[in-house]
């Protein structure tokens, strides 16, 4: 991954790229760490979803941009939470969401104190923490110790690097595939 991707993200577009919002763009706030997943990998993940995300409930966990999420609610999600730490993020995520139309919870919390709150269950959940965090174990662990996922849940996963986060062994994977640097993986909890 380019240093400057890794690092210090530019602002720019992200595109929604399928759905009822297809080609809407989301402005993207210049924050450290910030790298939204990208086009490709985006679509390639939701096609692997197409079957399953008209009416699921989704959680977009370390949403940043909120991509993820915003795709789900453009393909027919039911419903999307959105949990983000950074005030600024949050608050650029409300206004997209306000204006293409579309509804989601949007809470400003760290990852990880969010999940010892009371849980509802996610059909699929996005976890794509910050890279230099390395926080992929701890919130899976939550996530599945939790009570967070439904029975049958999908988890999508992303890092980078060769070495692929420690998930619960009870996790399976569904789909996966690699772009660049950039790994990632449908797991079925």
């Amino acid at each position: 991954m380019p240093a400057e991707r890794a690092g210090r993200a530019r602002p720019g577009r992200v595109r929604i790229i399928g759905g009822s919002l297809r080609n809407s763009r989301l402005p993207v706030v210049a924050v450290d760490g910030l790298r939204p997943t990208p086009e490709r990998v985006r679509e390639t993940v939701f096609n692997w979803l197409a079957p399953v995300i008209a009416g699921a409930r989704c959680l977009d966990l370390c949403a940043g941009t909120g991509a993820m999420g915003i795709e789900a609610l453009s393909r027919g999600a039911a419903a999307v939470s959105f949990v983000e730490r950074d005030p600024r993020l949050a608050q650029a995520l409300r206004a997209n969401l306000g204006r293409l139309g579309v509804s989601g919870e949007v809470a400003v919390a760290d990852a990880q104190t969010w999940l010892r709150g009371a849980p509802q269950t996610y059909d699929v959940v996005f976890l794509d923490p910050p890279f230099a965090l390395g926080l992929w174990s701890a919130l899976a662990r939550q996530l599945e110790a939790g009570g967070w996922l439904a029975a049958g849940s999908l988890v999508y996963v992303e890092w980078s690097g060769p070495a692929a986060p420690e998930l619960p062994a009870s996790w399976r994977v569904h789909r996966q595939g690699q772009a660049g640097a950039v790994h990632y993986v449908l797991m079925q909890a």
